[in-house]
């Protein structure tokens, strides 16, 4: 009788359920590193699942019986942090905080431990990336000294539960949850599964104890969270802290939150001394002085946050047969398409020139309802004409020259009307030379040039 041949070991997808003939490094369906485990040989013994009672006070109850009461939340002592969370911290709740390296991750949790020390509640701020010395030389730079926030440079997981059983804290934050190791999985720090156990205990903890615990998350060349997806999937609140290194604006906002909105933005300002709020950022992406041509202002809307952006174009004469268009904060392809409009609807020639379109303060405008701001900023620098600062403009054009309305109309034109702008030029008017022609009304008069005759004049630096 012929011998039966084993059947070839499976190999599955921690995370998808993918399974192959022999073992990969990366997953053919989720594209994950590191998640193709062996799996178990099948015995053919099925093995029976005991039920077992719940405890006293855990029995299923009808819906109905359930109060709807809501957890207290409590104040970070960061009000833009706040915004985002829905109003404040909710006990027991876990958070990711995911961002580049360098964008502010560890420097906005030390304000937010330093403002609950100050509130009367106990901080345990758990570092694997930096020694206690050197988070204790930062808050010093920052004024987040005090008594009530204790520190702990750790990276077992282990020692980090002895250490918040031993201090007793009210807020805990793990910076980063890629740094820490447990001593029930294999592998080494920031593996997913070492990711996925460290997270599991710790949201373990959170939930046992009503704390509430800040997790630290890095981020991979896409900008997506690093690690397993399923940590996304066990912590209550996802938020992202994102910033270009080049400017001093940095804006956190919640990809996930099972206790408020998602569409909130907080923005903060890194300073000398660490990271200030900036509740009212409308000054920040605003130019000063008297108007000039080229420039034009719309309303942005930053999640439920509307702020005035001002959009600037500048055109070149050249005898290139293909001209240059640069663009700083607004879309490159939004912006072709509306300098073709110009040219084909209101006759406004940009083909022999080159142009440049930016926004002021380094603040990104991507989005549809910047293309009237464009089309009139480059519309006023191609006549030389100024327009002036209480003029905003708002709408979303078409290839057929229409100004098409854009999303949350009244809360950027209400947010304009607060700011002082008295003239607002948006859907309302159907075409785009109806629009120019509104402004035509409010054109400023043209500059006067700078006499070339008297550059010997000008004070050398």
């Amino acid at each position: 009788m012929a011998s039966r041949k084993p059947s070839a070991p499976a190999y599955v997808c921690t995370e998808c359920g993918w399974t192959t003939a022999k073992w990969v490094g990366r997953c053919g369906e989720c594209q994950q590193w590191g998640t193709v485990v062996e799996q178990a040989a099948q015995t053919g013994i099925v093995r029976r699942v005991e039920a077992t009672a719940p405890a006293a006070g855990r029995q299923a109850r009808p819906i109905t019986a359930l109060t709807s009461k809501e957890s207290p939340r409590r104040s970070s002592g960061v009000g833009e942090f706040d915004r985002v969370l829905g109003g404040g911290i909710v006990p027991g709740a876990a958070i990711l905080l995911s961002g580049e390296p360098g964008v502010g991750k560890s420097t906005l949790l030390l304000e937010v431990a330093a403002a609950a020390a100050r509130a009367g509640r106990r901080v345990l701020y758990a570092s694997g990336e930096e020694s206690t010395a050197q988070v204790r030389l930062r808050a010093e730079r920052t004024g987040a000294l005090h008594d009530e926030l204790y520190l702990a440079a750790e990276t077992d997981l282990g020692t980090i539960l002895g250490h918040i059983d031993e201090v007793s804290p009210e807020l805990v934050i793990v910076d980063s949850v890629q740094t820490v190791a447990s001593a029930l999985s294999d592998g080494a720090a920031g593996q997913p599964a070492q990711v996925r156990e460290v997270a599991a205990a710790l949201i373990r903890v959170a939930k046992e104890r009503d704390l509430p615990i800040v997790i630290v998350g890095h981020v991979t060349k896409d900008g997506q969270v690093a690690g397993p997806r399923i940590l996304e999937h066990l912590v209550d609140v996802v938020c992202h802290f994102e910033g270009d290194r080049q400017t001093s604006l940095r804006f956190i906002r919640a990809l996930k939150n099972r206790f408020g909105p998602t569409d909130e933005v907080g923005c903060f300002e890194m300073t000398g001394s660490g990271i200030a709020e900036v509740p009212d950022p409308s000054g920040l992406f605003l130019s000063r002085g008297a108007p000039d041509p080229g420039t034009c202002v719309a309303i942005a809307l930053e999640g439920r946050r509307a702020m005035p952006v001002e959009v600037q174009a500048l055109t070149i004469a050249t005898q290139a047969p293909n001209p240059r268009r640069i663009v700083n904060g607004v879309d490159s392809s939004r912006v072709a398409m509306v300098l073709a409009v110009l040219e084909r609807r209101l006759n406004i020639k940009t083909s022999d020139k080159d142009v440049y379109v930016s926004t002021v303060g380094g603040v990104r405008f991507t989005e549809p309802a910047a293309d009237l701001a464009i089309a009139l900023a480059v519309a006023g620098v191609v006549l030389n004409r100024a327009i002036p600062r209480t003029l905003a403009a708002i709408g979303e054009l078409s290839l057929a020259g229409e100004v098409r309305p854009v999303s949350q109309a009244a809360q950027r034109r209400a947010e304009a009307a607060r700011l002082g702008y008295r003239h607002v030029i948006d859907d309302g008017s159907p075409k785009l030379e109806d629009a120019l022609h509104k402004v035509r009304k409010l054109f400023l008069a043209p500059p006067r040039p700078f006499p070339v005759d008297r550059l010997d004049d000008v004070p050398a630096f």
